[in-house]
């Protein structure tokens, strides 16, 4: 049996990741006929179909799906290597190549990261978006990390590694106000609130909290993306219900005032990896020698 053409497998490889024959061949700089007849003699190599076709859709068929498997470790463990190369093994400085959801606090990741900051021997790369291009990005190696507030499970075709890096109170937080202490949820009732957005599992947890309690609230804004969370804990004037640590700057300089905590909800923060040969020291040292939480580092009557 003659031996297997690589070439041919990385183009089923990319066409069957993408699900897109066209968009493959844009990505593979290679006409469409061309990628779809080298698909056809790896095929006729197997001697088996890898795609079901109709019309222009193609779903993998059981085999392929079979294929698909090893052509992820072959090509996962090729990127890798550049990934390690470039990455600094052997060399003086070290690339740490860091994905971070749109959702989460920049204070939060910066925090995270900012033992490493400023290291001569390190060069970070830090990148924004959504959880689930981030982990495209994860499982090419093209990131070494991924920093979410939402876990992810493993499986077959994706085993993450998903890890709880910290966990934090959700507080309610707003201008600075005359009276000494805000009692929930009594202070709460009729007043405006800015809250995070339908999606957000705080969103989910608070609703949870104020229906169990009968506590009605006017939301005066909900929003997403925690940069813009903080803009308006900081000028709306109403009262918002986020980590501590995405207002921490404002709390400190007296712009804001932390009413209280809401016990029982949280925001969750994970640090996600695939599994590596020979992963980053410097982000085992990073994950190792990560801060104490907010909620732990709190004196206990201050919760």
């Amino acid at each position: 049996m003659k031996s297997l053409n690589f070439r041919h497998l990385l183009y089923f490889w990319q066409v069957a990741k993408s699900g897109h024959l066209t968009r493959s061949a844009s990505e593979l700089r290679v006409s469409q006929s061309a990628l779809s007849a080298q698909i056809r003699q790896l095929e006729g190599y197997f001697g088996k179909a890898l795609f079901d076709r109709a019309g222009r859709r193609l779903t993998l068929t059981d085999f392929g799906t079979t294929v698909l498997g090893y052509a992820d470790e072959i090509f996962g463990l090729g990127q890798e290597l550049v990934a390690t190369v470039r990455g600094g093994m052997g060399r003086h400085v070290q690339q740490l190549r860091v994905g971070a959801v749109a959702t989460l606090s920049r204070n939060f990741v910066d925090n995270l990261l900012r033992p490493i900051l400023g290291e001569s021997r390190i060069r970070l790369s830090l990148e924004s978006g959504t959880l689930e291009e981030l982990l495209d990005r994860l499982q090419v190696h093209n990131l070494d990390v991924v920093f979410s507030n939402r876990p992810v499970v493993a499986d077959t075709g994706r085993p993450w590694r998903c890890v709880r890096i910290d966990r934090q109170s959700v507080c309610l937080v707003g201008p600075p106000r005359r009276a000494a202490r805000f009692r929930l949820p009594a202070d709460a009732a009729g007043q405006r609130f800015v809250v995070p957005g339908p999606s957000s599992d705080i969103r989910s947890q608070f609703d949870a909290w104020c229906e169990k309690r009968k506590l009605r609230i006017e939301v005066a804004a909900e929003v997403d993306d925690m940069a813009m969370l903080r803009l308006l804990a900081r000028d709306s004037g109403a009262i918002t219900v986020l980590p501590e640590v995405v207002v921490q700057d404002e709390l400190r300089d007296g712009r804001l005032r932390r009413y209280c905590s809401i016990p029982g909800v949280f925001e969750n923060f994970y640090a996600i990896t695939v599994q590596r040969r020979h992963p980053p020291p410097i982000l085992q040292s990073l994950l190792a020698h990560r801060p104490a939480t907010a909620e732990a580092s709190r004196p206990a009557a201050a919760r």
